[in-house]
């Protein structure tokens, strides 16, 4: 049994009963946060860029909990920067996929700033619990959703829909029709006036569009993924 918890923003955690894997955990400063930073418990974490709303406390929960960071070099390389040490990390790029405890982690293209010299944002395929779950990251619509939608069936599509930084609501429908997905999980909406959305909008639309089940989670719920 797969479990999500949705702690604002793009942060989740995703728990099979035995490994946890979080993702982009800006918890600190977000003002939706459902969680501190000191509370978290994980085993990996999992950064899709390094601007401040994603990297967030990953450096300081990596070093406190021992987690493992999966991200792209140069982001591993500002976390140690920030944790003053060398952390547990597995460097990842593109294209590239990798085994670990839990299943498997694909890195995916993401259309966007990467807030690191040097670096990409990303987004990641997470095989975990016998479930496919595609975390886009910050991004743009692109055309190749298609293909990573091909690549795997995905059980569930993590997509930001706030406009303004990444997709809005019309394109991020238009991801869950490209992508194919049986589930959307909308995020990176209302933590700001600036990515203020009516998410029910985007369930109508996304539903009325696709073959997919929209899930709105509010911050500090959890989700079983069936």
């Amino acid at each position: 049994m797969l479990k999500y918890t949705y702690y604002g923003h793009a942060c989740f955690l995703l728990d099979d009963g035995t490994h946890k894997v979080l993702a982009d955990p800006f918890l600190t400063g977000n003002p939706k946060a459902a969680i501190a930073p000191d509370q978290v418990q994980c085993d990996y974490i999992l950064v899709s860029h390094a601007h401040g709303d994603h990297l967030g406390d990953a450096a300081a929960i990596a070093k406190r909990t021992g987690a493992t960071i999966v991200a792209i070099p140069e982001v591993i390389g500002l976390c140690n920067e920030q944790a003053g040490t060398e952390l547990k990390a597995h460097g990842m790029n593109l294209g590239g996929s990798v085994k670990l405890p839990f299943g498997k982690v694909r890195m995916t293209l993401a259309l966007h700033s990467s807030g690191v010299a040097g670096g990409i944002a990303c987004g990641f395929v997470v095989q975990m619990g016998g479930k496919n779950v595609y975390f886009a990251g910050d991004t743009a619509l692109f055309h190749d959703m298609k293909l990573i939608g091909r690549k795997d069936s995905l059980d569930y599509a993590l997509l930001p829909i706030g406009d303004n930084y990444t997709m809005g609501l019309e394109d991020a429908a238009l991801a869950a029709q490209w992508l194919n997905a049986a589930n959307v999980i909308p995020l990176h909406y209302d933590t700001w006036p600036v990515i203020e959305q009516d998410v029910k909008k985007y369930q109508e639309l996304t539903e009325a569009s696709t073959r997919a089940h929209v899930h709105i989670v509010s911050p500090g719920e959890t989700l079983e993924l069936k």
